[in-house]
Order: C-alpha cells, then structure tokens, then sequence
C-alpha cells in the first residue's frame, strides 16, 4: 500500500484521477480494453469532476458499480445509480458497458446472481474506493464477511453507516435509510489489479487509523486494503491527522 497526502480534497481528487487516468491508460494500450469498478460518496466528487475531463477512449472501458441500496430506485436522489448517472456515466458519454446494482430489483438473489455472472470472468483494473466513518468498504460494515468468493453479496447496514448517510445529507432522517444494501464484497475488491482509495474529511480519520493500525479483520474491513501492494491511499491532511507517521 502506498499513501498520498494532499492539502486538500479537492487537490486529492486530482491526483487519484491522475494515478486513475494513467492506470487506465495503460489496461487499453496492453488489452486493448479496461474495467473499472466505481463507487460514489462524497469522497468521489472530485474524482469524477477530473476524470469526466480526462482524454481517454471510453469507449473501451466497462465500468461496474460498487453498491446499491435495497428497495431503492434509480430515479430516488440518494440512489447510487442517481448520483453514478450524473457524475460519472454522462460525463463520460461512451463507455463500453456500464453494469449498475439495481437495488430495487424484485428477486434481489436474481440480480445478485446476475451480477456475479457480470464479473466473475471480467478482470478488473482499477477499483475506485471510498473509507466509511465506521471503517468499510463498499457497504461491508463491521464485522464484515472477509471468508466469501461471491462477488457481490446482500448486506445488513449497521447504525453507524446509517447514521453517516444522513450526517452527509443523502437522507434527511435516519428512518429514511435503508437497512440493508448489494455490495460488491471484500474479496472481490481485492481482485482488482489496483485500488484507488480516496479519503477525506477530519470525520474519517479514526477510519483512515483503523485502516491502517488495526488488526486485519472483519472488525476493520478497511484494514483489508494492507493486503493488497497495488493500492493507494489518497488522503487530505485532515484525514490524516492520526497516522503522523505514515506522512510520505
């Protein structure tokens, strides 16, 4: 793992879509092709901003997304594949194909399964990720499942990632939150060939010194990431206020 510490989030944003862009870049010229994963959050803002700008060939790239919430639909302003829409797929216009997590879907094991069959075959490059305040991944709350190959599964959202999605405003009461959510899981993460993980915000820095410091277990997925060599952290100085020695 390797970290990067930018003044501000702003200027994080534009040095992950930098390492993003390259990386990309790089998957067409040697496949011809490449996949990506795509999460969202505030923590992802920038990112988009900077890659929808970026001069690449879309057209050869497939994105996945990382989660959805159960029983929400597309259309709902806090609905995943709503802000997807809007800050990445329409500013990219021409992607390969884009598989977003329907979350609404009427036999969720079927979209599981569906998706599964998306992905198991498709090699990822770059999975874009985000650290909640309560140290997941995608929607893998503590203690989250480290053990299943699947690549996406149900998960039950716990009270403190509930609670995050109203204190950022995507919710206006902690009853409006759903309870539970597909992500894509841990492993599955740890698939791609590089991680791209952007982390702002003072809020996240417990998270950012669990990531890093904890023992690496279900009760830290983040920590999970310490496993992987090709993956890089991009912090703010106020999410980094905790690990004062990991400053490079």
């Amino acid at each position: 793992m390797r970290i990067t510490i930018c003044e501000d989030k702003h200027d994080m944003g534009l040095e992950a879509a930098k390492l993003g862009i390259r990386l990309i870049r790089e998957a067409i010229e040697e496949r011809g092709e490449a996949a990506i994963v795509v999460a969202t959050g505030l923590s992802q803002f920038s990112l988009y901003a900077h890659l929808g700008q970026a001069d690449l060939d879309w057209s050869k790239v497939t994105a996945f997304g990382l989660n959805e919430y159960v029983g929400i639909s597309a259309s709902h302003p806090s609905s995943f594949r709503h802000y997807l829409q809007n800050r990445f797929v329409q500013r990219v216009h021409t992607l390969k194909a884009y598989y977003d997590v329907q979350g609404d879907a009427a036999d969720l094991n079927g979209e599981v399964a569906r998706l599964n069959g998306l992905v198991k075959d498709q090699a990822i490059d770059i999975a874009f990720l985000g650290i909640g305040e309560n140290g997941h991944i995608g929607f893998n709350d503590p203690p989250a499942d480290f053990n299943t190959t699947d690549p996406y599964i149900i998960v039950n959202l716990d009270e403190r990632c509930r609670r995050q999605q109203v204190g950022e405003g995507w919710f206006s009461s902690f009853t409006e939150v759903p309870t539970q959510a597909i992500t894509m899981s841990v492993r599955q993460m740890l698939r791609a060939r590089h991680i791209i993980c952007s982390v702002p915000d003072q809020r996240k820095a417990r998270a950012v010194a669990m990531c890093l410091y904890d023992q690496i277990s279900p009760y830290s997925p983040a920590s999970a990431l310490r496993t992987k060599v090709e993956c890089t952290l991009f912090l703010d100085r106020t999410s980094s206020m905790l690990i004062m020695g990991d400053r490079r």
